[in-house]
């Protein structure tokens, strides 16, 4: 059994010396790779080439695209509507800023029409894996070869554009892949990064849409952690000009919004487990395992996020969130992996953190909202998500409504102090009135921060 902190740091120190990364047949029926080498030798090429473009100081370029894109979803999609069902929603969003980053693409219709084949994949790729025409494991091989056609057609015109000077050689991850070269001095080929532009798709939207979901469902049910968020985002929007996107400084601004984004990561981590094989004879706590045995962490070799992230020996009270634990130095190394570790970490955590802070910002700037299902239960396929992908699930209103709210109970449990220290009391009559503002409609809210607390009712 590899858990705990002991398990996580002899797995993440010891890949690709004891242990690789492996996939099972059905996995790489979906996804056949062009690439010769061995999964050791290509990982060692990917932690060269991803880091130019998904580090902090390559994705820095990137945060006013991301502002714009997620200005434009929340117009679009949840505005003027009195329900969404958020999961798809966050797929949809995701998956959006993923094709506008990665590949440049901005055609809304296109990018519905592209979306419709990844989702085929996620339905089949842990179904039975029965080849059979109509089976969803049948759906998800085609779906994942019409996605090569595409992405192939994409990345010979985008050759074309580069030799044409009509692109950028800095504009998305494509350019960067057409034109960066290896230690060796070579290049990939068309299908090479078909393989690494696919697997960037579905890592850079699934897993992140799942985490902003998260945020939604947390921030619906503690008003108080969403207060402080509001707070502190409308602090930086204080700052900017009308109409200015955001930028690197104010994303460093957002500590707390990450605090809470972090404690959302510990709680329902996206990164469920992954499959090993063991390249050489090794023992961990008593166990033996020999050279060639593929198993998953879920199996033999078993590590889990929440081996760590909800074990009382390092996060205290482990079910309360509380985002005050990564103030500071936050959490002991190796209790905290949303993200894995060691070499086979994911690259893209940091683009994540852009993402899901790009997200709470207008979130929490245009809408409050309230659970419909209090007791939705949590599913895996494969990352976690509320089981009917919180549907119907925020009822949304406007910061004037909801200044009405907070304004009232303010004045309640003012009035209510003056006249009893009875806490009990204040919290039963503040939840009355809670109670009688649910079913507000929604609307756009307007574009300056005034604290939902200090607006007149």
């Amino acid at each position: 059994m590899l858990n705990g902190v002991a398990g996580n740091k002899f797995l993440f120190s010891n890949e690709n010396r004891l242990v690789e990364t492996w996939w099972p047949d059905f996995v790489n029926r979906i996804f056949p790779s062009a690439v010769e080498t061995s999964p050791k030798e290509e990982a060692k090429r990917m932690r060269r080439l991803f880091p130019r473009f998904l580090k902090p100081e390559a994705l820095q370029s990137y945060i006013g695209t991301m502002d714009m894109v997620t200005k434009r979803h929340f117009a679009s999609e949840w505005g003027n509507k009195a329900e969404v069902v958020v999961f798809p929603l966050a797929k949809s969003y995701t998956f959006e800023l993923a094709c506008r980053l990665f590949l440049s693409i901005e055609d809304p219709s296109h990018i519905a029409r592209f979306s419709r084949p990844f989702n085929q994949i996620t339905s089949g790729i842990f179904t039975i894996p029965i080849d059979f025409p109509g089976t969803p494991f049948n759906r998800a091989i085609k779906a994942s070869k019409l996605i090569r056609i595409e992405l192939l057609a994409i990345i010979r015109q985008r050759k074309k554009d580069l030799a044409e000077g009509k692109a950028s050689p800095t504009q998305d991850i494509l350019s960067h892949m057409l034109l960066s070269n290896d230690a060796d001095g070579k290049y990939m080929n068309e299908v090479q990064i078909s393989d690494k532009i696919l697997a960037l798709l579905m890592g850079g939207h699934e897993s992140t849409a799942a985490s902003c979901t998260f945020i939604v469902k947390y921030l619906a049910e503690l008003p108080l952690i969403y207060e402080a968020v509001y707070k502190e985002q409308a602090e930086i929007i204080k700052s900017k000009a009308p109409g200015e996107l955001l930028n690197w400084d104010d994303i460093q601004k957002m500590k707390y919004s990450w605090n809470v984004a972090c404690e959302t990561l510990r709680l329902s981590p996206p990164l469920i487990g992954n499959f090993k094989e063991a390249i050489k004879d090794f023992t961990f706590n008593g166990f033996s395992i020999p050279k060639g045995w593929k198993a998953s962490h879920f199996l033999t070799l078993y590590w889990s996020a929440s081996s760590t992230h909800k074990n009382p020996e390092y996060f205290s009270e482990p079910e309360k969130f509380d985002p005050s634990r990564f103030e500071g130095k936050g959490p002991a190394p190796y209790t905290f992996v949303p993200f894995g570790g060691g070499p086979r970490m994911c690259p893209g955590n940091e683009y994540a953190r852009l993402e899901i802070l790009v997200f709470m910002h207008n979130l929490v700037k245009s809408f409050r909202f309230d659970k419909l299902i209090l007791d939705e239960k949590i599913v895996f396929n494969p990352t976690p998500k509320p089981e009917m992908g919180l549907p119907k699930a925020l009822n949304l209103f406007s910061k004037s409504d909801a200044s009405f709210f907070l304004g009232t109970i303010a004045s309640v449990n003012s009035w209510f102090c003056m006249a009893t220290t009875n806490f009990s009391a204040q919290l039963s009559l503040a939840s009355g009135v809670f109670a009688a503002m649910r079913g507000n409609k929604v609307t756009e809210d307007r574009e300056f921060p005034v604290s939902p607390a200090e607006e007149e009712p």
